[in-house]
């Protein structure tokens, strides 16, 4: 079984930064995508951003110029650098990742626990 656990979040004045850390630990045979989404008081939740295992990114039109994604393959572990970050962007962060526990075990998909971000003043 894979677990994700995501670190990083907090309070962040607007126009600050945060980096959101989400290591993947346990029986690992192979992660391929890892994924942020967050989701909003009343909202649904959203893909923020993407990468996969060779480092191809993709953005949400809301965070494109602003966050980026990155990951560490070796320590399977995927982050989130958010600058200049808004309030609208307050929400509860997941991290997500397609990913084997073993060889020929099938792929499944994973999600972390969440963390919360608030920006405010």
């Amino acid at each position: 079984q894979v677990q994700l656990v995501e670190s990083g979040g907090g309070l962040v004045q607007p126009e600050g930064s945060l980096r959101l850390s989400c290591a993947a630990s346990g029986k690992i045979f192979k992660i391929y995508a890892m994924d942020w989404y967050r989701q909003a008081p009343g909202q649904q939740r959203e893909l923020v951003a993407a990468i996969t295992t060779s480092g191809s990114t993709n953005y949400a039109d809301s965070v494109k110029g602003r966050f980026t994604i990155s990951r560490d393959n070796a320590k399977n572990t995927v982050y989130l650098q958010m600058n200049s970050l808004k309030p609208e962007d307050t929400a509860v962060y997941y991290c997500n990742a397609d990913g084997q526990g073993s060889m020929f075990g099938r792929r499944t998909t994973y999600w972390g626990q969440g963390t919360q971000v608030t920006v405010s003043s």
